[in-house]
């Protein structure tokens, strides 16, 4: 096959790049649905415990001695912050996923237009 027009290379670089960029998206994303889980679960088991039983929180690597609700005030914080986060990169990811389609398109049509000529 015969050298691609640069028309052509522009847009496959392009293709290239927008995939890169979903899978780092979706990596992310990945990470913090498991993040959330972690959290979710984490609430859970504080809603359990009495009033009056210690609870320790990680600050770093030491554990602290923190109230019940002040553990739980600061894990869903945390869960509202992860859950947006994951809004956002699911809007990312399908405005991604739009766009390496149209790419797609685009090389494909370009290739056929190379070989037919």
């Amino acid at each position: 096959m015969s050298e691609l027009p640069p028309q052509v290379q522009n847009m496959i670089a392009q293709l290239q790049t927008v995939q890169q960029q979903l899978q780092m998206v979706v990596s992310q994303k990945v990470q913090l649905e498991s993040a959330l889980k972690e959290i979710e679960n984490a609430i859970q088991e504080v809603e359990k415990v009495d009033e009056n039983t210690p609870i320790f929180k990680s600050v770093g690597t030491v554990l602290v001695k923190s109230g019940k609700n002040d553990v739980l005030g600061e894990l869903k914080e945390k869960k509202d912050t992860i859950e947006v986060r994951i809004k956002a990169l699911s809007r990312q990811e399908e405005r991604l996923k739009e766009r390496l389609q149209e790419l797609q398109n685009k090389v494909k049509s370009m290739l056929s237009g190379v070989q037919a000529g």
